[in-house]
């Protein structure tokens, strides 16, 4: 346990004995079943940093209105561009801004299905058709917004679009011509592309680009004031979480059949427009960046742990204007139930994942590549947004990214244990 750790846990025990409370011994009981989540997580965490698995952490625990554990850890950027350990690192701050990468699809673009829903300017079950001509063939028509939301579309899980694509445009017409790759309904195949499209729809009946109206019509409101795309464009002034040196996991994806990625219509050689420095302010998603100019349904934002917070604290209906809410609480519930893959509207709700592994039915919440995920357990009124920026450390042998499957599951335990 660090310092910092030792002296809060001195002083909220120095508190509970002096200070009288008809209800001492449950208060007492309380506090050190805080103290003893706070030292699991610092331990995991720290042990992290320490053994050079991650460069840095922002982790945040809130039950109800009350803040469990808010700490940075580690450094901002620990490793060079081969994975060696710099003399020399900036420290990670509570304040830092993280690139959230699949998290975008709902800190932003879910949320953003969820108002037009909520305004009645769509339904979940409305055809994509009604809203994208390209959508209305034979193969496709049949396709729904839900369906796009459950990632059940059939759409294929990914493709290197910046081979044929380097705008917007472009790239949703590439979408709507790509052949399906599953029978529409059928199961779940997570895709970054129906989440693209879900971007283009929202344009679509707004009438406004994706970032404005995600800024104007959600974010703002709701007080995230730090979230956005291309921070280095607009106005940022926090200290940015760098993630990968160039794209090396996605041109592997590209090069190397084993992945399961390559496409046959596609000469790797083709192409190079592949970033070669640090991404520091610059979305590491290359779909997102080469094809779509940083902006995407799938992929983009930027955002710090206060942020997200907020969002998580509207969805568990903490903080809104209950005579004139945002979103009505019916239609957040209804995004919030799962369905027959053991997910929500466009949240994940299976707790076999492991960020969310062995939580109680009703728990959801979503990962995304870089290292973040958002863990949000509603029958205990409690949540943990964990930010980390694992790709700074660059590919292991195996030519992977760490996996923070254990760590993740490792962190949701320990707030289980507290819970129960």
């Amino acid at each position: 346990m660090n310092a910092t750790v030792k002296l809060i846990a001195a002083i909220v025990l120095f508190v509970s004995i002096t200070a009288p409370n008809p209800s001492t011994a449950q208060a007492n009981s309380k506090i050190q079943r805080e103290n003893n989540l706070i030292e699991s997580i610092d331990s995991i965490l720290h042990d992290q940093v320490i053994n050079h698995q991650i460069p840095g952490a922002v982790i945040l625990i809130k039950e109800g209105n009350h803040i469990i554990w808010k700490e940075a850890y580690g450094y901002t950027k620990k490793f060079d561009q081969f994975g060696k350990i710099l003399p020399e690192a900036e420290l990670m701050n509570k304040t830092n801004l993280f690139d959230i990468a699949s998290l975008t699809k709902v800190v932003g673009t879910t949320t953003a299905i969820m108002y037009l829903a909520d305004k009645q300017l769509i339904s979940v079950n409305d055809s994509v058709s009604k809203y994208i001509n390209a959508f209305n063939t034979a193969e496709k028509k049949a396709i729904t917004i839900q369906q796009l939301l459950t990632h059940t579309a059939g759409l294929p899980e990914w493709y290197p679009m910046y081979y044929k694509s380097n705008n917007k445009a472009a790239t949703y017409n590439l979408i709507a011509q790509l052949p399906l790759s599953y029978p529409i309904g059928k199961q779940r195949k997570y895709s970054d592309l129906g989440f693209t499209i879900l971007g283009q729809i929202i344009e679509v009946v707004s009438g406004m680009p994706l970032d404005q109206f995600l800024r104007e019509k959600i974010h703002e409101p709701l007080g995230m004031m730090h979230t956005m795309y291309n921070p280095l464009k607009n106005g940022n002034t926090l200290k940015i979480a760098p993630t990968s040196f160039g794209n090396p996991y996605e041109k592997r994806m590209v090069y190397e059949p084993a992945l399961g990625f390559s496409k046959k219509e596609i000469d790797p050689l083709s192409w190079n427009g592949w970033r070669n420095y640090s991404l520091i302010g610059e979305v590491n998603d290359g779909n997102a960046w080469y094809a779509n100019g940083g902006i995407s349904g799938a992929a983009g934002l930027f955002s710090t742990i206060d942020d997200i917070q907020r969002l998580v604290d509207f969805l568990m209906q903490k903080d809104f204007n209950k005579s004139n809410p945002l979103i009505s609480t019916k239609t957040i519930q209804q995004f919030l139930t799962m369905d027959q893959f053991n997910n929500g509207l466009g949240w994940m709700m299976d707790t076999t994942n492991s960020f969310l592994k062995g939580a109680p039915v009703g728990s959801f919440g979503h990962t995304g590549f870089t290292g973040t995920s958002i863990a949000v357990i509603p029958k205990y009124n409690i949540s943990v947004v964990l930010l980390i920026n694992r790709q700074q450390r660059g590919l292991l042998p195996t030519g992977e990214y760490y996996n923070l499957g254990p760590l993740r599951a490792q962190v949701i335990k320990a707030i289980l244990k507290y819970c129960k």
